[in-house]
């Protein structure tokens, strides 16, 4: 495996943080919006206290301690994922609509290919030029 470090800014860690801990607030206070809001609020003054440090020390120091404490309060359900996001955590909603391959619609029942007669002759005319061309080497 190879490692590569991580090229992020202080400021987009920092932003990062900001926004994991705002939806954390959500996932404990998700039916009240404005405890919700006044949460969030406090939140973000904060993050404004300290604005101000300059001293990459400090603000490394601060920023883990951020860490550490958004990762000790943490939601044991967070409610904060959106749906259809991706990746191992992701949305209940990732690919829910499944697509049928092709090939499933030659185990039709005749009666049921009958019920669309033009789609199902060109289908077959298409098949016939694929296996054509398949045999003549040209689709590889």
């Amino acid at each position: 495996m190879v490692y590569a470090p991580e090229l992020r800014t202080h400021a987009q860690k920092v932003c990062t943080l900001y926004k994991k801990a705002m939806r954390q607030i959500e996932a404990y206070y998700g039916g009240a919006r404005h405890v919700v809001r006044y949460h969030q609020v406090l939140l973000r003054n904060r993050f404004d206290a300290n604005a101000c440090v300059s001293d990459p020390k400090d603000q490394r120091l601060l920023y883990r301690i951020g860490e550490h404490e958004l990762f000790m309060t943490q939601h044991p359900v967070p409610i904060a994922k959106f749906p259809r996001s991706v990746g191992i955590a992701g949305g209940v909603a990732h690919a829910r609509v499944v697509e049928p391959p092709d090939w499933v619609l030659d185990y039709w029942h005749p009666l049921e290919k009958a019920q669309y007669p033009h789609y199902f002759k060109r289908r077959e005319c298409r098949k016939k030029e694929y296996i054509d061309k398949w045999e003549k080497g040209e689709l590889m």
